[in-house]
């Protein structure tokens, strides 16, 4: 069986386990090199928590042997995978792109750094705006009754996912844009559905935010919300760009005709 694009099943899973491969090397080899500089990467990541006087010795702990080295190895593998996203991406264009028209490839391709840039402002804002008042409420609440002593991996595991769901929060409007573009969706439905995002938008603010603070879960929320908003904009732009090819198809056709 032969697919539109003139490759059988068999030449698909090749292509496919071939691109995989190339991935998983890049993320190797920068994930190695992250490793290398964990000890600037784990700083980095600490920075946040800097300047509190309520941790004892600034610096938190580790109470196990094998803590300090593992959570070394996850903040690394973070690092590799954002610095290998690129790369990654392409990989995947590449691998569905026989399947896919001149056009629609050209958006993908154009779609690569959109994804990139978003998750980079979405990482930024969970790490500049969101983490510091989550970690101040959070070594604030109950320090008159229990000293903080703060463990490396837990503080690290936090931030880690903190940074990665923002960074995916922040890829709504690409998506709607091209579920629009696609026809999946439209701008009119995204619209009926907007008091619905707005209860999503604090649910994922509850669960996003390591506090139960409502002014942090607030602070993801209406990011959220705004989001939403630019990605109805978005689709409004992708529905147009639809018509416009669909006009032109349906004008080559009866031209033809």
């Amino acid at each position: 069986m032969s697919s539109e694009s003139g490759m059988s099943f068999q030449d698909h899973i090749t292509e496919l386990r071939r691109r995989v491969m190339y991935s998983s090397i890049a993320v190797l080899v920068t994930t190695i090199i992250a490793f290398v500089f964990h000890e600037q990467v784990l700083s980095l990541l600490m920075q946040p928590a800097q300047g509190f006087t309520n941790i004892p010795s600034g610096k938190p702990i580790y109470t196990d042997l094998t803590e300090f080295i593992s959570t070394a190895m996850k903040a690394s593998l973070l690092v590799g995978l954002f610095a290998a996203l690129p790369f990654v991406l392409f990989q995947m264009v590449m691998f569905v792109s026989p399947g896919l028209s001149p056009s629609e490839r050209r958006y993908l391709y154009g779609l690569i750094p959109a994804v990139i840039i978003a998750f980079i402002l979405g990482a930024a804002f969970g790490y500049r705006v969101l983490f510091p008042p989550a970690i101040h409420f959070l070594l604030s609440f109950g320090s008159d009754i229990a000293t903080p002593y703060i463990r490396i991996g837990n503080y690290v595991s936090l931030m880690i996912s903190l940074l990665l769901w923002m960074g995916v929060v922040f890829e709504t409007p690409i998506v709607l844009f091209f579920l629009s573009r696609i026809g999946i969706v439209t701008p009119q439905q995204l619209g009926r559905q907007r008091r619905y995002a707005v209860v999503v938008a604090f649910i994922l603010g509850a669960l996003i935010t390591p506090t139960f603070d409502p002014i942090n879960q607030t602070l993801v929320a209406l990011p959220i919300i705004v989001l939403y908003e630019v990605g109805i904009w978005l689709a409004k732009f992708g529905a147009r760009q639809r018509n416009r090819q669909r006009a032109r198809e349906l004008g080559l056709d009866g031209s033809e005709g």
